[in-house]
């Protein structure tokens, strides 16, 4: 084959590629001018997520499964190295600005550790968190394309029955702050990857340059998240609002939500889902993960798996557990682990506890339910 053969692909990819960044661009000044500088800025910033995570392939159910399956650490440690440093940022700032910026607090209570524990095996069967489900339907992977509706609906039926489910019983808020809190934080990370890195398999405990770089760009982009939208990062609300407004849509009533009926979720269930900041990110990080997938490759779709029937039932039940248990649990890998640890509330810690131990239900289902692909 010549070079004058290839050139007019390459010449096409070129501007696929360029087409894509004034998408982006475009996207992001559109909003900007019709909503406000704030929310163009928050897509922007689900951009960049959805870009660092794909094309950096960083994540959380993936590392999860390496280190249980494989006792490699290398994605663990470099998720526990972006919660650190996006928590030398977030406790004082949120300690320094009360009222103003607000971290992710949640109580631990029944719901909350039992959902967490179903969201951690969930997301092993369909190899997808909260942000990795979308990353992945953004970048065309089937599986996560069929969990991703269910996941919004089931996060929708959650925050339904979420004040039922907080009345069984819950501690108090309980959180980390200022200056003893950040120590407490950092110390008990550090302890976190001295347990991983004790269980390593040897000649694995190198985290790769690509894998730090993820984490670096990952953790500013959380603080600047933070410091835009006056909250932390998270996924699972969006994508229950989004489910919210369709039911409404199709003539539903949520007058038999507490939750719903609260003020804050009715303006955002009537407003403008680019008012929205989790929906911001949520949409930015789906767009992002599909330009990388598309500059990568130029194709919109994963092929298709040679799963068999009860393997895409399966994806549809996980889908909606995923998204009802990350409501009880109050987040998701990002909302409760991630955001919830790097803004001092140790409900975080629990969530993190009780989903690593879901994890292994999971991994041991995800075969036995026909998810693993045929060669």
């Amino acid at each position: 084959m010549t070079a004058a053969t290839l050139a007019p692909a390459g010449g096409a990819r070129i501007g696929t590629r360029g087409l894509l960044v004034a998408a982006g661009l475009a996207a992001v000044a559109a909003v900007t001018l019709f909503v406000g500088a704030r929310f163009g800025m928050l897509l922007a910033v689900g951009l960049g997520f959805g870009i660092v995570l794909e094309g950096l392939r960083f994540g959380f159910a993936g590392p999860w499964r390496a280190m249980i399956l494989r006792r490699e650490p290398a994605g663990m440690l470099a998720q526990i190295l972006a919660i650190a440093l996006v928590a030398i940022v977030s406790i004082p700032l949120i300690s320094s600005h009360p009222g103003e910026i607000g971290g992710a607090q949640a109580p631990i209570g029944w719901a909350m550790l039992g959902g967490a524990f179903v969201f951690g095996a969930a997301m092993q069967v369909v190899l997808g968190c909260g942000s990795g489900t979308l990353v992945n339907a953004g970048s065309g992977n089937p599986v996560s394309l069929l969990a991703l509706p269910f996941f919004a609906i089931g996060s929708f039926a959650g925050a339904y029955h979420l004040i039922w489910w907080t009345d069984l019983g819950a501690l108090p808020i309980l959180t980390l702050t200022g200056g003893a809190g950040l120590a407490v934080t950092l110390a008990g990370l550090a302890g976190l990857a001295g347990i991983v890195l004790w269980r390593a398999a040897p000649g694995t405990r190198a985290v790769p340059r690509r894998l730090l770089l993820a984490a670096v760009l990952l953790a500013a982009l959380a603080v600047a998240n933070l410091a835009i939208a006056g909250q932390p990062w998270g996924v699972v609300y969006g994508l229950g609002i989004w489910a919210a407004k369709g039911f409404v849509a199709l003539g539903g009533d949520l007058s038999g939500s507490a939750f719903f009926t609260a003020p804050g979720s009715v303006a955002r269930v009537n407003g403008s889902i680019l008012t929205d900041y989790s929906s911001l990110t949520d949409i930015g990080l789906i767009a992002g993960a599909f330009g990388v997938a598309a500059w990568r490759r130029g194709a919109l779709a994963a092929p298709l798996p040679r799963y068999p029937a009860r393997a895409w039932i399966a994806t549809v039940v996980a889908g909606l557990a995923l998204g009802y248990s990350s409501r009880l649990a109050f987040g998701c890998n990002v909302g409760a682990f991630f955001s919830g640890i790097a803004t001092g509330s140790l409900h975080g810690w629990a969530w993190f506890v009780m989903a690593f131990a879901g994890a292994y239900l999971g991994i041991w289902l995800r075969p036995r339910l026909g998810l693993e692909a045929r060669t």
